[in-house]
This record gives structure tokens, sequence and C-alpha cells, in this order.
């Protein structure tokens, strides 16, 4: 990590001649009026996408950006300015326009805004940057997982495959005195397949990747896993039945499957909302708000994660932390402004898009620890519902939790035992509602592949979700009219 830090600040002044006494300069400026805080967020960014279809390449494109965004904080105000052309003549023009945004105000009353910490940490030692791979190696593996599939089955009309990379260096410099850096590596697998059978198309979707090497996806073979799944959940929904509508009780399967847990109440544990009194959550910390059986965590430490990152986009390190231990609100996702002004400890979650956006308090790797349950005792525990096993799209009220998701894999349960294929499944609810209905959690923790983008405000940012098999009890479950 020390060493990220030296190369990123080496880059920066090589690449625009960018020094440290200029950085402290800039920050000068910033703070001349009395500010609270301010800092300097440098980014460079490479971006390599290719797509095949049809068997051919229908697009590979090449991109870089880099900028600097300057932020101001004064109280609750924030003054934000960036720019893309790097000299130091725009970034004194960008702190002076940051500053006098921020100091749109009546008092001066500062706020004390949190240190950067001491943890660090090295999460993804990549050695060769996805986007240095030449790019005849990566068409090569999407044409091999174009005929795998084809091979798989004749009813396989046409495929897409996509690799999508990318290389960031980050520099982030504070009025406090501190300077941190990170080289960020991410790489992302994605491979649709659609089937048709007398006029039923059905299509079927799978993929992964993380802050990996591009061998990730070859050593162990991967993009074959990748691909064998993409294929069976096609064929799956060619002879999938009208799903029945109604309150049942719901099994959610592991992994993907989290992503239920994180638009529905992990949204609503971000300390924005809390602070602004507009989540479900807020004031809550302290009483009980879910089954005893759930202890939900946001995790941007684990090694080589989508979510996870050396250092949030404040320089803040990032931690695993605790948001419902057996039931209980613990604590909310923290960004520098929020924690300073909720008098909170920081988390490591402020995290923000690119240069050009502001940072606010956003999910890592969000999940459900394991329970003690086998999973085949959960299903034999269900009479009668629905085993949901991915998830496509769905809508959240943050306000007050209430959630409409569509499940793009699940089967019936029928007296213990999992049984048809069903499609056009919806689950509806209350986010903290439901948490008090779960059950039963089994053992069986398990993360997602690595495909997670999460928007908030216009902004998207790569997250982790994780779920171990667990029983809702009691869920309305919208079906399809057959």
């Amino acid at each position: 990590m020390a060493q990220d830090i030296i190369r990123a600040e080496s880059f920066f002044d090589r690449r625009f001649g960018i020094s440290s006494r200029d950085l402290e300069k800039v920050l000068a400026k910033a703070l001349e009026k009395k500010a609270d805080y301010a800092d300097l967020y440098f980014e460079y960014r490479v971006n390599e996408a290719i797509t095949l279809e049809e068997g051919m390449v229908k697009n590979s494109s090449r991109s870089t950006a880099n900028g600097v965004g300057v932020r101001v904080l004064a109280e609750s105000k924030t003054g934000y300015a960036f720019t893309d052309d790097i000299t130091i003549e725009n970034l004194a023009l960008a702190a002076h326009t940051a500053q006098h945004i921020a100091q749109d105000r009546e008092s001066l009353t500062p706020i004390p805004v949190g240190e950067k910490g001491s943890r660090a940490h090295d999460l993804y030692p990549v050695k060769t940057q996805a986007t240095e791979v030449p790019l005849e190696k990566k068409i090569a593996l999407l044409h091999e997982m174009d005929r795998f599939a084809r091979n798989m089955d004749p009813r396989i009309k046409n495929v897409f495959v996509s690799l999508a990379s990318e290389h960031k260096v980050v520099l982030i410099a504070s009025s406090q005195g501190w300077v941190v850096g990170d080289i960020q590596p991410l790489t992302r697998l994605n491979i649709t397949c659609i089937v048709e059978q007398e006029g039923n198309r059905q299509v079927g979707s799978y993929g992964g990747g993380g802050r990996v090497e591009f061998d990730f996806f070859t050593g162990k073979k991967d993009y074959e896993r990748y691909t064998r799944e993409a294929v069976r959940q096609a064929l799956l929904n060619l002879e999938a039945a009208a799903a029945p509508a109604g309150m049942m009780d719901v099994v959610l399967g592991p992994g993907w499957p989290g992503i239920l847990l994180h638009e529905a109440i992990g949204h609503g544990l971000e300390a924005d909302f809390n602070r602004k009194k507009v989540s479900a959550f807020s004031g809550r910390i302290g009483q009980r708000v879910a089954s005893e059986l759930c202890t939900v965590v946001d995790d941007g430490t684990i090694p080589s994660r989508r979510g996870s990152l050396n250092l949030d986009d404040e320089g803040t390190p990032t931690h695993r932390t605790v948001l419902i231990e057996k039931g209980i609100l613990k604590g909310y996702m923290q960004d520098r402004l929020n924690g300073a002004l909720m008098k909170a400890t920081l988390t490591g979650n402020g995290r923000r898009e690119s240069y050009a956006h502001i940072p606010m308090p956003r999910m890592t790797n969000t999940f459900m620890l394991a329970g003690e349950t086998a999973p085949e005792d959960i299903i034999r525990s269900v009479k009668k519902g629905l085993y949901a096993v991915a998830f496509g799209g769905g809508q959240v009220d943050i306000t007050n939790g209430k959630f409409v998701f569509s499940a793009s894999e699940a089967y019936l349960i029928e007296n213990g035992k999992v049984t048809r294929p069903v499609k056009g499944a919806t689950l509806i609810g209350n986010g903290p509602d439901v948490l008090t209905r779960v059950s039963m959690v089994g053992s069986d923790l398990k993360l997602d592949e690595g495909i997670g983008t999460c928007g908030k405000d216009g902004q998207s940012v790569p997250v982790g979700v994780g779920l171990p098999t667990i029983k809702i009890d009691g869920m309305t479950v919208g079906g399809t009219v057959s």
C-alpha cells in the first residue's frame, strides 16, 4: 500500500508536473476564508471494453480520462469544483470556486472533520493490469466462450460476450497535511445466451470478476463455468411455468440474492439518509430492527473483491463495519462530512464515481453473516413456497423501505422439496419488515461473482453483495398470468 502511494504521487508529478508544494498552495487557497476542511482528488483512468455478438467483434473501445476535483467543507455545506485540464492555474481556479460555494453561509462554526486513520491495506496486488494484456488474447477468450456456448445445445440462437477492464490511479491530498494514493484494477467478464424452442425465446446471463488479473478467468477456466451457467439459465426458462401469486414463505438462495439486502436495507443504512432523517432506520441505533438471526456487515477489506478498496475516495482506509448485530442496529455507513456532523467514526464508505463527482456514503461489499442451519433443512421446513435463486431489476423507496424485485430464476417448494421452475415471480415487501420475518439462516454464506454496480444520485460505483440461504415467513409474491 505504501508503495502504491509513492507510485501514485510520482505518476501525477511526472505526467502533470504537480509537486507536493503545489498541492499545499492549492489547499491553502481553498481554506482562505476559514473553511473547515479541503481536499484534492486526482484521478487517471484507462477504460477498455470489448463485445462479441453473433461470432463477431461488434465493439472494441479504449479511452483515457484524467482530472481533479477540489472539495471544501464549511459546516454542513460543500463546495465542489473540478477540471479535466490539470494545471496549477486550473487547480487554483477550482479551489477558489469550491471555496466560494462552501462559504455561501451565515456562520463559520467549524465542524470536527475526522482524521485519515492509520491502517493501510494491500487488497489487490495485481502485477499485470488487464488493460495491458494484448487485445488479441482478450478477443480469443470471447471467441472461445462463444464457441463453447454454441456447442452446448442446438437451441442456442445467439451469444453475447463482453469484457470490461479499468486501470485507475488516484491521489488524495487533504488540508490536514496527509497525501494518500492507490492503484485500482477492475475487470468484469459477462456472457448472455438466447435460446429458442417452438417460438419460445428465453435469455440466460452470467459473469464475474473483481480487482483481479486477466488470468483469473482462464487459469481455473472460470469462463467455462460462466458459459455453462448462462446456457443453463436460458434452457431452464424454456420449461418454466407461470409463478403463482399470494402470501407464502420465501427462501432466498446464497450469493447474488444478496442484491435484495443491498437495495432494500443497505441504502437505508447509509449515513446521509439517516442524518437527514429520511430513512426507515433513522434514529433507531440500539433498537431491534431485524430477527436475532440477522447480522449484516459492510466490508471493504476483502481481498480482490469488486467492492473492495484499499482506501475510500476520501482517503480513509476501508473497514469491516457491523451494521446490524443479532437484529440490533449498531450504526451507519459514514463518509467524512456526515461522520463529522453526526459525531460518528469514519467507516471508509466515502465513494464517488469519478473526479467529476462529489463523494457520498456508499456501500462496498454488503452481506449477511452465515447462520448454523443446513440449507437443505431450510428447504425441508417449507410446505408451500418460493425458492428464489437469482434476481434481475427492482425498485426501492428509501423513506419507507418498500421494494419490488423480479426473480430471474425461481422454483416452487412443495412439501419440503424444490420442484418446478417458475418465471415472472416478483417479491413485494418492506425492507425493515422483511428482516423481522427471517426465521432461518443457512450456514452457506456466499458472495456474488463480482458483477454488481450500484447507482445513487446519478453516480455508479462497483459493489459486492452476499447472502447465505435464508427463509422469510409470509412474504407477498406477485405472479404471472399464464
